[in-house]
């Protein structure tokens, strides 16, 4: 061969390398952008899915929270009548008008069982 063929040839490999090494810094590229798609995909379906959790245990808490709350108003309609506050307060705090007197009747048997149960 000639001088001139062996440098079309050369040239020829050096194209040849020139284009595998373009095409595996293309493939390389390729597979690092589904690798960042795949994870950032995968990372917002665990945040969706943890929203969505996260939703459900504040609805169940605000179902409760309404339900406190209906029962506190009747509380505040109740403590508005002074007869509930009278009777609300000699039976929770044994409040007595004067010259009251306060008998506590004790039971020996639920006394046994609480004592049994503690």
């Amino acid at each position: 061969m000639s001088n001139t063929g062996k440098k079309q040839n050369v040239k020829k490999q050096k194209s040849v390398k020139k284009s595998n090494n373009r095409i595996g810094f293309l493939l390389f590229s390729v597979v690092i952008f589904l690798v960042i798609l795949v994870s950032t995909v995968f990372n917002d379906v665990v945040q969706i899915y943890n929203n969505k959790k996260n939703t459900k245990e504040l609805k169940e808490k605000y179902v409760e929270l309404l339900e406190e709350e209906d029962s506190l108003n009747n509380e505040v309609i109740k403590l508005q009548d002074p007869e509930y506050v009278d009777r609300y307060a000699r039976e929770k705090y044994l409040y007595t008008l004067d010259g009251e007197k306060i008998l506590m009747i004790i039971n020996d048997e639920e006394d046994k069982n609480n004592s049994d149960e503690s």
